[in-house]
């Protein structure tokens, strides 16, 4: 038995925390609100803002933990990397870590390497090509972007304001604005190869650049899959990336594909169980095998492959919480409250209500439950 810190009490690192616990550890986690999900759960709490390394660095030598496990946060990846200093397994060093989630650095090395990017632009409006995304070199859920569509120089200014609000650095980054359908790629590394990965279709209904709507694609191309595992096999040997996951969002066209954010942080909303649900794969534990020094399993067996779609349920304007009003019906396969009645809510991405799983009778329901998904008529979030 090890003594694991996990940094991050949010819900969606539940599954990790509970896969620690099957392993048999004494789990600790370390996060600065009370009543989050493991916060409560949890034996052993820490109530400490894990962003202030010095800190958070000082608990770990004080309880001599053996492991460090980051949760589904950017913040708290990055406060692993930044205690870390080579002295637990699983973890990129600072370096490598930049070049992946600062969007300007990542745009930079990837055209490097030939790896299919939107091309960046200068703030200049005698060369900028329309339309355009102005968005953070380095901020999440889709706060701070813009996409403008024709030559406006206020909105511009406008834009870039905006995200240099939202930049923790206050940087910002200008790109063509690519269209197409969302995906991600989802890979668990082993020196250096794709030992296991999938395919899921993300979409928005609330907010366009905020995921909340998602399902494993079955059947994806096989010459998808095989140029988005080269892409990850190509950084993995550029940055010499330590084994487990590397989680990259693209957009597909007919045109081709091209990678927008990679992460090597378990995605948040419960994403974990929609592989799970899905397919069967152990996605939390084979998360959180490389942070322990152990390797992650290959699945030798036939995956499954269960219709399952999973959405977030937000708003786009404030109002408070009464109830769900249902306008169809369909098999709730899970549903996770993050709301309770009376309680006002605030636009995506700032508030949700809950996570839902659906399951489906088969791929043609899948599509027509996602579709009205899609067009919010499957629900109606009452006040």
């Amino acid at each position: 038995m090890a003594k694991i810190l996990l940094v991050d009490t949010n819900f969606s690192s539940g599954p990790i925390y509970a896969e620690l616990i099957a392993l048999g550890h004494e789990v600790h986690v370390v996060g600065g609100n009370p009543l989050d999900c493991l916060a409560k759960i949890a034996p052993n709490y820490w109530e400490q803002d894990y962003s202030d390394t010095d800190a958070l660095g000082a608990l770990i030598k004080e309880q001599e933990f053996d492991y460090v496990v980051p949760g589904c946060t950017d913040r708290s990846y990055e406060s692993c990397v930044a205690i870390n200093d080579g002295r637990f397994p699983g973890i990129d060093n600072a370096v490598v870590n930049k070049a992946i989630n600062n969007k300007g650095a990542f745009r930079r090395l990837a055209e490097q390497l030939g790896l299919p990017v939107p091309k960046t632009q200068e703030a200049d409006l005698r060369t900028l090509r329309w339309p355009l995304i102005v968005k953070p070199v380095d901020s999440f859920s889709g706060k701070g972007m813009t996409i403008i569509e024709n030559e406006d120089a206020h909105k511009l200014h406008a834009a870039i304001k905006t995200a240099c609000d939202a930049s923790p650095s206050g940087d910002y980054l200008i790109e063509d604005f690519v269209d197409g359908q969302l995906h991600s790629h989802t890979a668990f590394l082993q020196n250096g190869r794709v030992l296991q990965d999938f395919i899921v279709q993300e979409d928005h209904t609330a907010n366009p650049f905020v995921v909340d709507t998602s399902c494993v694609v079955p059947n994806a191309p096989a010459e998808l899959f095989a140029e988005l595992r080269k892409c990850a096999e190509t950084l993995a040997r550029e940055l010499r990336l330590v084994d487990g996951l590397l989680h990259t969002q693209f957009i597909s066209n007919p045109s081709g594909f091209w990678l927008i954010e990679l992460t090597r942080r378990c995605p948040g909303d419960l994403y974990s169980q929609l592989i799970e649900l899905t397919t069967g794969y152990r996605y939390a534990r084979s998360y959180l095998l490389p942070f322990l020094g152990q390797r992650v399993a290959a699945t030798t067996a036939l995956l499954e492959h269960h219709p399952i779609m999973r959405h977030t349920v937000t708003v786009m304007a404030e109002q408070n919480l009464a109830h769900l009003r249902f306008k169809r019906s369909f098999l709730l396969e899970r549903w996770v409250p993050l709301s309770l009645v009376g309680d006002p809510l605030k636009a995506s991405p700032y508030s949700r209500i809950g996570i839902l799983f659906c399951r489906c009778a088969g791929q043609q329901d899948l599509e027509s439950i996602y579709d009205s998904t899609l067009q919010r008529n499957l629900y109606e979030v009452c006040a």
